[in-house]
Formats: structure tokens, C-alpha cells, sequence
């Protein structure tokens, strides 16, 4: 049997991996700028993570659905603590596609509307986006055969307004700043106006924080930024780098009943471990601060490199911007100068999704690479 072939691949095949570094099979170190889309949260093979996973795995490791596990419990009371989130209630799934899934069904049970409203080069997952087999990659067209989705230019507040006017509309997602779609983000301006415009016509507001959320933008959700306090929010990538796990936090407001939601390996004990390892990693490590910290250094060192016409982005969600495609800089990167970098639907971007770990000694690292393989 061979591998569905869907995603393009480099010739480089990693054997081991610690902090920002991964290793291949020739023993050639690379620095990892991109972390498997931003999952890395705490850096690779991080010793307590190991710990922990290791020790709950001789314990009992994947049962999930139907009986007592206090590992939820507890990574529900921490997660809340640290993000200040206290007053949601926690559901745990095993990606951020499922999260998402089960936050735009909870709004149609919650609403008895279908009818869903995001933003153009939005990405909720591949259960409620389809990719067209077209010559650039079409994510915003639905498939969710039961929920139109309708989408909206981000910041255009007149149109999201006349959307929810029509009273049909379930739920608005939006995501704290757009990663597959190309790093564009809502105006502070706008999220308020959306958040009132949703409690106005009541509408379910949804926070998707699947890339941007879990300290990676500065803030533990990045739309803290704009304070404002959504009805759901959904999180996944950086929950528990690495080990499958997703997450939706919903507003006390909105009332649980039995066969509402359902999983099977959400919950479970080792992902459970996992994700408390990452928020305690964040907690002790001051992980946020470093994050900002390392996000100023960027901004005032990233000035001197050419040919940038944009740096978009907040935290360690980062893109650079260039007037041309940067798949061939990419390569240079990897192959010349041995550091991973992301792209996204813009072809012009490029994605840095470090670890939370990273220092200002390994971006200058990246910064000098970066402005020789541009000369």
C-alpha cells in the first residue's frame, strides 16, 4: 500500500528533535521556525512533558468516554486559572477540525438556526472547508451539507450586520488571527462591533484560537487583545505539543444535556497529561513573557533585513510578507541553511510558528540566514 499522496514533502526525514532543533537521519541540525503548524508549544521533547506522558502511559493511557477521569478535571480548573477563562465550561476532542465541528452543531442546537458567518480566507478545518481542485487552493468552500456558511471581507462591519439582520444566522466564527488564510486579523474596532452585533441579534459568537491561542500571540487567546469575551472558543494546535488533543470552551450560559456532543478518544488519559504538562510548562517557564519579549526583539531586528513589504502578526504568529512567492526561499532556508519555515494560502508569506521556548540568540540566528539567502 502505498501513501495517499496529498501533501508536498521535502527530502528531509527528522530521527530527533529537543527544544527549537530537530535532527535528521544525516545527523544535520535544523532550527524548527514552524513546529508541525505552530503545535510546538513548549519545545520538542520538553524533559516534564516527557515526564509526564511517559509516567501516565504506564498508568492507563487511552481510555476516554464514559466513565470518571479527574485528568479532565483537572486540565478544565488549570486551563481556566491560566487563561482566564474561569467562567466557560471545557469540552475536550482531538483536534482543532473537531473543535470546530462541534462548536458550529452546539450553536444550531443552542440557536435552531443553521446558517453560519465567517471570513473570507478563513480556515475552520477540513470538516467545514473544502479544498477545490483548482490551481490555488479554494478554503472557503463548504461542504457542511446542514450549515451554509456565508463569507464576509474581515473588518466590513456593515455587512456582518446585515447578515445577522436576516435572523438566521447561528453563530459568527472568526479566528483570533487567521493562519492557513494568511495572518490577516480583525481591527480591535471590529471584533467589539461583532460582539455586540451578535448579543443584539442573538447570535453565537465564536473565538476559533485553534493556531492563535494557548500564549502564542502574547495573550493566552488572542482575542484578549481586543476584549471582548466570546460565547465558545475553540483551541487545539499548541494544547498539548504535539499529542492529538482539541478543545471548546463554552460560556456557562449555554446549558450542557446528555448526547449534545460526542467523542470517543477525546479526553482521554495520556492527552489529558499531556495538555496539563504544557500549561503547567507555560506557567513556571513565564512562557507568555517570553513570548512578547522574544516578539520585540523580532519587530526591531527584522528592520534591517530586505525586500520585506510587510511583517503581519502578533506573539510568535508571525508572517513576513514579500512581493514575490516565497516557495524557492523556503528551500534556501531549509536546504542551504538548515531552518524550517511555513507558508500559507498567500504565496508571498512566510509563516514563523516557533516554539514558545525560542530565544533572541535563535531568531538572530534565522535573521541572518534570512538576509544572506536574499542578497
Amino acid at each position: 500500500m502505498e501513501l495517499f499522496d496529498v501533501y508536498p514533502l521535502y527530502n528531509v526525514k527528522p530521527v530527533k528533535a529537543e527544544g527549537a532543533y530537530v535532527w535528521d537521519e544525516n545527523g544535520i541540525k535544523y532550527l524548527d521556525l514552524y513546529g508541525g503548524h505552530g503545535v510546538i508549544s513548549v519545545g520538542h521533547t520538553h524533559p516534564k512533558y516527557v515526564q509526564s506522558i511517559t509516567q501516565q502511559l504506564n498508568k492507563i493511557g487511552f481510555y476516554s468516554n464514559s466513565i470518571q477521569n479527574p485528568l479532565q478535571q483537572e486540565l478544565a480548573e488549570k486551563l481556566g486559572r491560566i487563561s482566564g477563562c474561569e467562567k466557560y465550561n471545557l469540552f475536550l476532542c482531538n483536534s482543532g477540525a473537531e473543535a470546530n465541528e462541534n462548536a458550529l452543531k452546539l450553536a444550531s442546537f443552542v440557536t435552531g438556526k443553521s446558517r453560519i458567518v465567517s471570513f473570507k480566507n478563513a480556515f475552520h478545518g477540513r470538516t467545514s472547508a473544502a479544498v477545490a481542485a483548482t490551481d490555488n487552493l479554494n478554503i472557503n468552500a463548504p461542504i457542511n451539507l446542514q450549515q451554509e456558511v456565508t463569507f464576509l471581507p474581515l473588518n466590513d462591519i456593515g455587512l456582518v450586520i446585515h447578515e445577522l439582520g436576516k435572523g438566521d444566522v447561528a453563530a459568527v466564527i472568526i479566528e483570533g488571527i487567521q493562519g492557513v488564510g494568511g495572518l490577516d486579523e480583525g481591527e480591535k474596532k471590529f471584533f467589539k462591533k461583532v460582539k455586540k452585533a451578535c448579543k443584539k441579534s442573538k447570535t453565537l459568537l465564536i473565538l476559533d484560537e485553534i493556531q492563535s491561542g494557548y500564549a502564542r500571540s502574547g495573550q493566552f487567546f488572542a482575542f484578549q487583545h481586543h476584549k471582548i469575551k466570546p460565547d465558545i472558543i475553540t483551541t487545539a494546535k499548541g494544547m498539548a505539543n504535539g499529542f492529538p488533543i482539541g478543545g471548546v470552551l463554552i460560556s456557562k450560559r449555554i446549558k450542557a444535556k446528555y448526547g449534545m456532543l460526542g467523542t470517543t478518544f477525546g479526553g482521554n488519559h495520556l492527552a489529558c497529561a499531556a495538555a496539563i504538562s504544557v500549561l503547567d510548562i507555560i506557567e513556571e517557564e513565564h512562557l507568555m513573557d517570553n513570548v512578547n519579549e522574544v516578539y520585540n526583539y523580532f519587530l526591531k531586528e527584522i528592520k534591517s533585513v530586505p525586500k520585506i513589504k510587510k511583517v503581519k502578526g502578533k506573539g510568535l504568529m508571525l508572517g513576513l510578507e514579500f512581493d514575490f512567492e516565497v516557495g524557492e526561499l523556503r528551500k534556501k532556508l531549509i536546504f542551504d541553511k538548515h531552518i524550517f519555515t511555513g507558508g500559507s494560502s498567500n504565496k508571498n508569506l512566510l509563516r514563523i510558528l516557533p516554539p514558545l521556548t525560542i530565544t533572541k540568540e535563535q531568531v538572530a540566528i534565522f535573521i541572518n540566514a534570512l538576509k544572506e539567502v536574499l542578497v
